[in-house]
């Protein structure tokens, strides 16, 4: 006789497990190539660990994303706006440019299944396989320049300006002991 109380049988149980493994070994290898990638591209070896990690957060969210069922497409959106959202928060923790953080750690969001996808069936004369994976492709590619976008334009909203509005026109500050912008107009005493 079954039980009716009995919430997920052992197969359920199985895949769960399994699942997890697969989200953790994939946030680790995720780690581990965004670390030897950003050593291609030359970042400072004292930031090699922190963009290992804004890769190995953007990896797990789109994992778990795809994990959860989600489209391809919004995974990658959500997996695109954490990596930015810890590339602009880690810059500014640790003073240094975005694009250290940034470049490496959107790799793994980066659609290069799908343009190989598109040339083998460009390649094979299946046309409709290939405008489904361009189509598909381009809107990946699209969340993630959105993302960026979405997340660059919220920290520079909150970004102390060095611009202050003065009446009608913005005036850039003076600040002491720095030198006078060279492309103002001439103010009346």
């Amino acid at each position: 006789a079954r039980s009716r109380y009995r919430i997920c049988t052992d197969r359920n149980f199985t895949a769960g497990r399994w699942s997890v493994l697969n989200l953790l070994l994939g946030t680790v290898g995720s780690f581990v190539a965004i670390a030897c990638f950003a050593v291609l591209l030359e970042c400072p070896r004292k930031y090699l660990l922190h963009a290992g990690c804004v890769g190995a957060v953007g990896g797990g969210v789109y994992l778990f994303s795809m994990d959860l069922g989600l489209n391809v497409v919004l995974a990658s959106f959500l997996s695109a706006l954490v990596i930015a959202l810890f590339s602009h928060t880690f810059a500014r923790v640790f003073r240094a440019p975005v694009t250290i953080f940034l470049i490496p750690g959107i790799l793994p969001t980066v659609p290069g299944a799908g343009m190989y996808r598109i040339v083998y069936y460009v390649m094979a004369g299946a046309t409709k396989q290939s405008i489904y994976y361009l189509i598909q492709t381009l809107e990946i590619a699209g969340v993630i320049s959105l993302a960026i976008f979405v997340v660059d334009t919220f920290f520079q909203a909150f970004q102390k300006s060095e611009w202050k509005q003065n009446s009608m026109k913005y005036v850039r500050k003076i600040v002491p002991g720095a030198e006078e912008p060279q492309n103002t107009e001439k103010r009346e005493k």
